[in-house]
């Protein structure tokens, strides 16, 4: 920002202008589309269960098999837990007022694998996990 003095005729004292300058950049392209369009390919696994501890032991179970073949891992990432709530009535007649309220507690856990191998992919398909634990595998 400068500031100019000009003068006018009628007044003799000096008038200040404020006089500011814009520069215009272009806008900055986002690391994950340049890095995407490199040629780089991401595993991208996300695992859902209702109960915290089997999620969290069944991430270390993946994480460690991902580690043995020597690959790049981002994560687990944990992501909000999706809670649904239900309320019920406790009695149909009498009682009718009371009601009982149950909920279910979904965790989730993100997991990046980054430029996996063949033998990385194939031990990931192989593993077995226990009952409870969904996986979903998305190749970026």
């Amino acid at each position: 920002m400068t500031i100019k003095e000009t003068k006018t005729k009628k007044s003799k004292a000096p008038k200040k202008e404020v006089v500011v300058k814009k520069t215009v950049t272009a806008p900055k392209k986002s690391k994950k589309l340049s890095q995407t369009s490199e040629g780089r390919v991401v595993l991208r696994i996300r695992v859902r269960a209702y109960e915290s501890k089997i999620l969290d032991a069944s991430v270390k179970q993946i994480i460690d098999t991902a580690l043995r073949y020597d690959a790049i891992i981002v994560g687990p990432v944990p992501l909000p837990t999706e809670i649904k709530k239900y309320t019920v009535n406790r009695a149909a007649f009498i009682y009718k007022n009371t009601r009982e309220q149950f909920e279910i507690r979904v965790h989730k856990r993100l997991i990046d694998i980054i430029n996996p191998r063949a033998k990385t992919i194939e031990s990931l398909t192989n593993l077995s996990l226990p009952s409870g634990v969904e996986i979903d595998v998305k190749m970026l």
